[in-house]
């Protein structure tokens, strides 16, 4: 069994609606994934995902570092693509590669052994609890309502919400967000996420007035990502949970988080170098006795690792369309993930709607990661003021 080559195909659609956080209020609906393919000399490919900025990376790492291989070696061939960026360091397009090639391996390993993911990676449950995240802070109030309601009905009672630019909008709508998923019949849980927007006393006067009126059971990102001092000052100072570590991208970076106590809830995604890397980020949670939160991926692919750690409190699930040509072996029921039998991560692409999808590159409008915000940490400009200034 070895590893032959890589395939890849860019292809552009549309969301089913737009997503916007603090540094993007204006939103955008235009996506553009990289579908992944790894071919081996038996037939059996593995398949994943990746932006459009990774597919030179992909393509350079399996030729030169994993043609000819086992592909059954996954934790060993990501140490060998690590180490190969040992002097650039594992980072950005980079690391994104290694992320797009761990998934289409573990994927590959599972088929080879006729089992889905999450039972070869050891967990004895199919079901992975959820919460709704709408990236919704582009959303008029009627748009928040139908979103988590549309997901309470799925039986989803925790909800994350964006905010960091208004204090007094973002009251009204985590009331909004509120009301909507209590129609699930459960007590609501309320999340909340600031993308790094404030500093960190910003974030404790902020989340200290909604916690005036609302029972805020985590803050994500509430000062910068690596900042311990900061998040652990915040920690300290609200009585939500502190919750971050979901734009990091090697365990390197969250050890600071964990042995300086600066979070509560170690968010972690196959962005944090693949299901390898996440797996490590979340054993070293587990040393510390935190709980992790997976992060959202198109189709929930990451429920497979989710199912198998004993620490894993609930998954990050958008539910905004990223699925398009794709057929996917699992669904929500009772506000659980439900995850399929059908070997590898349940997924196949239909790659005759790929083709009629694909793009030679983005288009301009295409979502993309959004820069840093005017003001952030500084000042708060609101949603509807310029993003730059000078704007008229």
């Amino acid at each position: 069994m070895k590893i032959t080559g890589v395939r890849t195909k860019l292809y552009q659609y549309e969301l089913w609606r737009s997503l916007g956080d603090a540094n993007n209020p204006v939103g955008s609906k235009l996506a553009t994934n990289l579908a992944v393919f790894i071919d081996t000399d038996e037939g059996v490919t593995g398949i994943s995902m990746a932006g459009a900025g990774s597919k030179a990376t992909i393509h350079s790492f399996v030729n030169d570092l994993l043609v000819g291989r086992d592909p059954r070696g996954v934790r060993g061939l990501w140490q060998r693509m690590v180490d190969f960026v040992f002097k650039g360091n594992n980072r950005g397009a980079v690391t994104g590669a290694i992320s797009s090639i761990d998934v289409a391996l573990w994927d590959l390993k599972a088929k080879l052994n006729h089992e889905p993911l999450w039972k070869t990676l050891g967990a004895s449950t199919r079901k992975v609890k959820a919460y709704a995240s709408g990236i919704d802070l582009c959303l008029s109030d009627q748009e928040i309502y139908d979103f988590y309601a549309g997901q309470a009905a799925r039986g989803i009672a925790a909800g994350k919400l964006k905010v960091g630019l208004d204090v007094e909008a973002d009251l009204r709508r985590i009331g909004i967000m509120h009301r909507a998923l209590a129609t699930s019949g459960k007590p609501p849980v309320i999340l909340i996420d600031s993308n790094e927007y404030w500093s960190p006393k910003q974030a404790i006067r902020h989340i200290s007035r909604f916690e005036e009126e609302f029972d805020i059971t985590w803050a994500e990102e509430p000062a910068r990502r690596w900042d311990y001092r900061g998040l652990r000052k915040v920690s300290q100072g609200i009585k939500a949970a502190v919750a971050t570590g979901e734009n990091l991208d090697d365990i390197s970076e969250f050890t600071p988080l964990l042995v300086n106590e600066a979070v509560d809830i170690v968010e972690v995604g196959w962005g944090a170098s693949g299901i390898t890397g996440a797996l490590r980020v979340a054993d070293l949670a587990y040393a510390f006795d935190l709980p992790v939160s997976i992060m959202n991926c198109p189709a929930n692919f990451m429920a497979h690792l989710a199912a198998a750690l004993p620490n894993h409190v609930m998954m990050e699930v958008v539910a905004v369309g990223r699925g398009v040509g794709m057929k996917i072996d699992n669904h929500i029921e009772d506000g659980w993930i439900v995850l399929g039998d059908e070997p590898g991560l349940g997924i196949a692409y239909d790659e005759v709607a790929l083709e009629a999808m694909a793009v030679d590159k983005p288009a301009a409008g295409a979502f993309k990661p959004w820069g840093r915000r005017r003001g952030a940490g500084l000042y708060e400009v609101g949603p509807d003021e310029p993003e730059e200034m000078g704007q008229e």
